[in-house]
């Protein structure tokens, strides 16, 4: 028995009683909760479970495969329908008669005609076949019988054996009945697992095309993550794109707008489609729309790139797998393998990778190059990748300028003959002296005899926009920038750009944020190979490829700046285009600082030895003796071209115009005259260090 509260509280005055009374009242203990009926916990914990997700995920998972089994059965009765019957050329037919293509829709009526003439000689075909089967079956049976009697009897005279007459033909008999046993044994697991493997199939094709609702495919299916590019979405896309003519046009063809499309190829990380538009449409109004169609097929913008190929009233599409071109792509050949070489003339540059994952390489040979973009994309970083693969070429000599002057271009020490490294004017003022001496090495280029071939010779200048806004002048009121007749540094580009081509003087350039100010017109439009990074707007596009790249799909401003870092648009006859497009993207290998020591140090291990020029004298007394002691410091002996050569690349004012004859008459009477070795004129290092120090001596002699 349960054991009662007893309670003390005092009651409401009374107004006739002043005094409160006591009382004591019992409060009964409160009913014992009753227990949940077992059918009502069974209840709830059934439906937790019918609730819970990895229920709901196991559910649409059997749902879905069972509906893979239907939707493949659904696709390949159509696909059976449409072998056997006209219908596919009905729908096409209907198709380009919504198009406007009435000569493409008389072509499929003729086509469809010519399928039923044949679908109905088949036919008659079909009644006459069991008795020309029959006559067929006992003409061969028996030439066969005879054959083998024949060859029986060959062997009873052989083996003057008569039992072997029949040898043949019993062996024929045994061989047939092991094939009736075979068939015996196998059929019944055959006609067991028929109808399994006929399922399996079914579902392979349904899964395939993702033959299933909605709600029964997988997460990131239904949302449009890795959703795979089929016909049906890219119609679908083009049809949402807001462009009334193709929507109406989609809608009244037979097909629902598939006979627009070219077959669905994988093209590296996604997959190329060509869209042929209807009678109506423009390729610039889908080009308009990249960032909806990009969404319409469950895409980022800069996932689907729209080209013009060469076919009329046509767009190629390339669609990128979700997420793959934020993956980065492997390392540059020059890292990997350390044998490779370069061949300035014949081979391509390894560069990097086109959007279809094949390697994109660039041929440097006689073209100006322009490498333009926003800054820190990456720029300098695909430059210097060229640069560093001609190195390996042993024959190619190097002019550079770095006006960012943080290091960059380092490692071309003792591989340059000059290497200016700097952002301020007085080094613009070095850089547009080293553009004009290479100018006079043209010219004495184009004034040797017809024939003479020479090596290349790369003027190479970073960050150019520096120089094109240098505002000092010379001495003679020359601007050393600026875009006019009269800036020194503009006017030796341009000179390089209309001659040196033809000599193998060659000028690169890369250059941020292109404007008019400080990339001119005439400037950008010398280069043969010009590509892009990632720009602000459209309009800088067109300053860096080109009107001609632009209009045909080419969108460096639409490149992610940050993310897209070394993706290049590159409109060039040096690298390989798919036909009818004016330019394609690369992704170029990133090759970082301590690699490009290690290939350049390779790229030196080839040659004689460079001594690298980092200021340019300017205005004072030579010592002919001295500089020609100094530029053949790196070798023991050196041929008298190149000591000319170096003398020119020391000073421009005092040896560009020496001929062997000049240097002859400086060494007469030193002991240092050149000599022969292997049938050339060379200068010796020791000689010269010999002559140089008896002279000093002589000198200290006479002064004292």
């Amino acid at each position: 028995m349960s054991e009662n509260v007893v309670s003390l509280h005092k009651n409401p005055e009374p107004t006739a009683d002043p005094d409160p009374v006591t009382t004591l009242t019992v409060v009964p203990d409160p009913a014992p909760a009753k227990p949940v009926p077992l059918w009502l916990r069974s209840g709830r914990a059934i439906r937790t479970a019918a609730t819970h997700d990895a229920t709901r995920t196991t559910a649409r998972t059997v749902a879905r495969h069972g509906l893979y089994v239907a939707g493949g059965a659904r696709i390949v009765g159509k696909r059976a329908w449409d072998g056997r019957t006209a219908a596919r050329y009905e729908r096409y037919m209907r198709t380009a008669e919504a198009a406007g293509n009435f000569e493409a829709a008389a072509e499929w009526e003729e086509r469809g005609q010519r399928f039923r003439d044949a679908r109905h000689r088949r036919r008659m075909d079909l009644l006459h076949s069991p008795l020309d089967a029959a006559k067929g079956a006992a003409v061969t049976t028996g030439m066969g019988i005879g054959g083998l009697v024949l060859t029986g009897v060959a062997m009873a005279i052989a083996t003057k054996d008569a039992t072997e007459v029949v040898t043949p033909l019993m062996a024929v008999i045994k061989f047939i009945n092991l094939m009736v046993t075979i068939v015996q044994v196998v059929w019944g697991p055959a006609v067991s697992l028929a109808p399994f493997l006929a399922l399996l199939a079914l579902w392979s094709v349904g899964a395939h095309q993702q033959a299933a609702p909605a709600w029964a495919l997988p997460d990131r299916v239904r949302n449009g993550e890795g959703e795979p590019i089929t016909p049906s979405i890219v119609v679908k896309a083009l049809r949402d794109l807001g462009v009334p003519a193709l929507r109406n046009a989609i809608k009244e063809m037979g097909d629902a707008g598939a006979s627009m499309l070219s077959p669905i190829v994988i093209a590296g990380c996604g997959v190329e489609v060509d869209v042929t538009l209807p009678s109506g449409v423009s390729t610039i109004e889908v080009q308009q729309r990249r960032r909806k169609l990009a969404e319409n097929l469950s895409r980022h913008e800069h996932e689907v790139f729209i080209t013009i190929p060469q076919a009329a009233r046509t767009v190629r599409l390339w669609v990128a797998d979700s997420g793959a071109l934020d993956e980065p792509i492997g390392p540059s050949p020059l890292v990997t393998d350390d044998t490779l070489t370069a061949d300035y003339a014949k081979a391509k540059a390894p560069w990097g990778q086109d959007l279809r994952g094949d390697a994109a390489s660039l041929s440097l040979y006689q073209r100006h190059l322009l490498i333009t973009g926003l800054s820190n994309q990456g720029k300098t970083v695909a430059l210097r990748s060229l640069a560093l693969w001609l190195a390996l070429d042993k024959s190619v000599q190097f002019l550079m300028g770095d006006l960012k002057g943080v290091g960059d271009w380092a490692m071309f020490d003792g591989l340059a003959q000059v290497l200016i490294q700097g952002p301020t004017d007085e080094h613009v003022i070095q850089v547009t002296e080293m553009v004009e001496g290479a100018v006079e090495e043209m010219n004495r280029r184009i004034q040797a005899p017809p024939g003479t071939v020479f090596p290349a010779l790369i003027v190479l200048v970073d960050e150019a926009q520096v120089a094109f806004m240098c505002p000092l002048k010379d001495e003679e009121g020359r601007y050393y920038g600026g875009a006019k007749a009269t800036s020194r540094y503009y006017m030796a580009v341009r000179k390089i750009h209309n001659q040196g081509r033809a000599v193998n003087v060659l000028m690169w350039q890369g250059t941020q944020d292109p404007t008019n100010e400080n990339l001119p017109k005439l400037v950008r439009e010398g280069a043969h190979t010009r590509a892009s990074l990632a720009l602000g707007t459209e309009s800088q596009a067109r300053m860096a490829l080109g009107d001609k790249a632009v209009d045909g799909g080419a969108a460096p401003n639409l490149l992610r700046p940050g993310l897209d870092q070394g993706t290049l648009v590159v409109a060039s006859s040096g690298i390989d285009i798919p036909k009818g497009q004016s330019s394609i993207t690369v992704r170029t290998h990133y090759v970082d600082d301590d690699a490009a020591v290690a290939i350049t140090d390779r790229a030196k291990a080839l040659r004689d030895g460079v001594t690298t020029l980092t200021l340019i004298e300017r205005g004072e007394e030579r010592d002919p003796l001295a500089d020609i002691a100094a530029v053949i410091a790196d070798a023991p002996r050196l041929r008298t071209q190149d000591v000319i050569k170096r003398l020119s690349a020391l000073d421009g004012d005092a040896y560009g115009d020496w001929s062997p004859g000049d240097l002859s008459r400086v060494l007469d009477g030193t002991g240092a005259e050149p000599y022969k070795s292997d049938g050339r004129m060379v200068v010796g290092r020791d000689q010269i260090t010999r002559a140089l120090a008896h002279r000093d001596e002589s000198d200290s002699a006479s002064g004292a």
